[in-house]
C-alpha cells in the first residue's frame, strides 16, 4: 500500500481520496476490512486524528462502515457508487467544456460526435 501526499489539500482529505482510489481500484474489495487507524499512523507517520478524520468522510459517503471493536470495512456498492463519482466528475471536467467549445467553433453535436468516433478509430481514445 502506498500513499502520496502534497501541500494541495488537507492530509485528511488526501487520505480520504486515495484510500477511496484503493477502494475503486480493487486494492480494498467490498467486505473487506482497511487497515486501522492505528495501523496508518504509523505506517505514515501521521496524527491518528487526521487518519480518523479522513476515514469518517467516507464513512459519510457509504463507502466504508465502522463495525464497533472490529474495525473499518468497506461497503457493498462502494465501487459502483465510486465509479458513478468518477463519471460525472468526467463530465464536469471534460465533457461540459469539450461541448462549450465546440459550439464556440461551430462545431454540431452530429460532427462532434463524428470527431470522437475518429478519435477512437485512431486509437487516441
Amino acid at each position: 500500500m502506498h500513499f502520496e501526499f502534497d501541500q494541495s489539500a488537507p492530509l485528511y482529505q488526501q487520505l480520504a481520496d486515495q484510500l477511496a482510489e484503493m477502494i475503486f481500484t480493487g486494492i480494498f474489495k467490498e467486505g473487506e476490512q482497511v487497515p486501522s487507524t492505528t495501523q496508518l499512523s504509523q505506517e505514515l507517520n501521521m496524527n491518528p486524528a487526521t487518519i480518523l478524520k479522513g476515514m469518517n468522510q467516507l464513512v459519510d459517503q457509504h463507502l466504508l462502515e465502522k463495525r464497533r471493536g472490529r474495525g473499518m470495512f468497506v461497503l457493498p456498492g462502494a465501487k459502483k457508487q465510486l465509479a458513478h463519482q468518477h463519471r460525472e466528475a468526467f463530465y464536469q471536467d471534460y465533457v461540459a467544456s469539450l461541448v462549450t467549445e465546440a459550439q464556440r467553433l461551430g462545431i454540431d453535436e452530429e460532427q462532434l460526435l463524428a470527431l470522437i468516433k475518429r478519435g477512437y478509430q485512431n486509437g487516441k481514445a
